[in-house]
């Protein structure tokens, strides 16, 4: 490419911010002009390329910002041990249940892959440029009480009604104080039909009533919930426990009062 024309290009490059203009137009110069491209085709290979980087680029920021403890990936879980949802699950991978504002629902004993599914399907969802946040149910419980301590539960709400998802993992492994599932039953009310949530737990929704201390909130809150939701449950013993001799953990339940 002449030097004339690079100098051009890196100045425009610069004053677009685009930096990977120059990098693609310089690597694909020679192709264009070997296979007879016309300027479109040149160009569109050009643009092609500098919006894939720069949407690798900022789907690398949403999942980093978005609390993951550790990344998954749908590829690499263990759909062996879960064949019944494989098809089911696989095809959320096209992103469409947040431009739905749908949630989703993954019940299941320990070990079983609820936390997995969870965190691969936040990596899509920011991939598919939606602003993801990962926390655990007693951690969001935790950072609403700290809002409406202050006095600012409604706008902490509406911060993040602007996150297009948001995953709440293990609830039920702790029971609520009344409180407490008043404030989780407003973050999900904040976001019915509005954005998506991802919840985890393993407990049956049945025993939810046990978890929030309260039959009416939790039915409240499971219908907002199920309304538009798509639910999956897993079985089978936990990896963790895998050639271990150990088939499988005691059932999990919220304490029952004492009486």
């Amino acid at each position: 490419m002449p030097s004339d024309a690079v100098k051009q290009i890196t100045y425009l490059a610069a004053a677009l911010k685009a930096p990977r203009i120059l990098e693609a137009a310089t690597r694909l110069a020679e192709q264009a002009r070997d296979a007879g491209w016309t300027h479109e085709d040149y160009l569109a290979a050009v643009l092609e390329r500098e919006v894939s980087a720069r949407n690798a680029s900022g789907a690398e920021l949403r999942i980093r910002a978005a609390g993951f403890g550790s990344r998954k990936t749908l590829e690499d879980f263990d759909w062996d041990a879960q064949p019944a949802i494989r098809q089911q699950v696989g095809a959320l991978a096209s992103g469409g249940f947040l431009t739905e504002a749908r949630n989703v629902v993954l019940l299941g004993p320990p070990g079983t892959g609820k936390t997995h599914l969870a965190t691969a399907l936040g990596i899509v969802a920011a991939r598919h440029g939606q602003r993801v946040l990962f926390a655990t149910a007693t951690d969001w419980v935790t950072r609403l009480s700290d809002a409406h301590r202050h006095g600012q539960l409604p706008a902490e709400l509406a911060k993040l009604r602007r996150y297009g998802l948001i995953i709440v993992d293990e609830v039920g492994y702790l029971p609520f104080e009344q409180d407490a599932a008043n404030l989780f039953f407003q973050l999900v009310s904040s976001r019915y039909e509005h954005a998506s949530l991802i919840l985890t737990s393993n407990l049956p929704f049945s025993a939810w009533g046990g978890v929030f201390g309260d039959q009416a909130v939790a039915a409240a809150m499971i219908d907002r919930i199920v309304h538009h939701a798509d639910v999956f449950t897993l079985k089978g013993a936990s990896y963790r426990l895998r050639g271990r001799g150990i088939d499988s953990l005691p059932s999990v339940r919220t304490q029952e009062p004492a009486n």
